[in-house]
């Protein structure tokens, strides 16, 4: 596998590869089955496959959030080679940020609501690195998982509205046993937090109704953000101590 570092570098390798279909997973990284699974997918769609490792700093709106991120690169190389990528973009944010973060995408219907709600700016920072990263690895496929469904809608949006010549592939979330989805803000749950936490995904996709599951949740000493049916999926974002959850199932 080959890391390259600088977007000078990579766009130097592009040049090589334009008889080549290109699918692109980006990444912040601590990767895990979930991941895998888009990696197999891009690697059974596409003749060459780059992943991204960029803890992007600018859509982290609680400091802390950013500092407790998890950092595990000798893991995540050792698990992308497992896969066979072929690429691995490995930036610092000086060379994603050369203008310091003063340009920024912004959209301003489908980012207000939910997340965008409870996480200021967030959506923001996604947005633009996503473009970035896109303009960067002119992939023909970018792979993103469904669990962050929100940020899928928005990628799906931004893409048609800024006519990028890219695909974007939705994938289904993969879940542990416990249902739990596979995540790496999830890891960080201990065990007695986990097993309060497979609640969360049992109680969501249930027959109950928004209401009742948040009253539930509440019962079980989680703090709710919110609770919704938007788009055919139930949503839901939660609090487990300081552990934010989010999750999503098809209605």
């Amino acid at each position: 596998m080959n890391i390259v570092t600088k977007v000078e570098s990579w766009l130097e390798f592009r040049k090589l590869l334009t008889d080549k279909k290109i699918g692109f997973v980006p990444t912040m990284g601590h990767l895990h089955d979930g991941h895998g699974s888009l990696f197999k997918r891009a690697k059974q769609e596409n003749d060459i496959v780059v992943a991204s490792i960029f803890i992007n700093p600018t859509q982290f709106n609680q400091s802390n959030d950013f500092a407790n991120y998890p950092r595990t690169l000798d893991h995540d190389v050792a698990f992308l080679q497992s896969f066979e990528v072929d690429y691995l973009f490995l930036p610092e944010a000086s060379e994603i940020y050369p203008d310091d973060y003063q340009f920024q995408m912004t959209e301003n219907v489908l980012s207000v609501e939910l997340e965008g709600e409870y996480r200021p700016g967030h959506f923001n920072g996604m947005l633009t690195v996503v473009l970035k990263l896109l303009n960067i690895i002119q992939a023909d496929r970018a792979y993103f998982g469904e669990k962050d469904y929100q940020q899928l809608l928005l990628v799906e949006k931004m893409v048609k509205a800024l006519f990028l010549p890219v695909k974007i592939i939705p994938c289904e979330t993969i879940r542990a046993k416990d249902n739990v989805a596979l995540s790496s803000r999830n890891s960080r749950l201990n065990e007695e937090q986990r097993l309060k936490a497979s609640h969360f995904p049992r109680l969501l996709q249930s027959e109950l109704s928004s209401f009742e599951i948040t009253d539930e949740l509440k019962k079980l000493g989680f703090k709710v953000d919110y609770i919704v049916e938007k788009w055919q999926r139930r949503l839901g974002a939660v609090w487990l101590d300081d552990i934010r959850l989010i999750d999503n199932f098809s209605l």
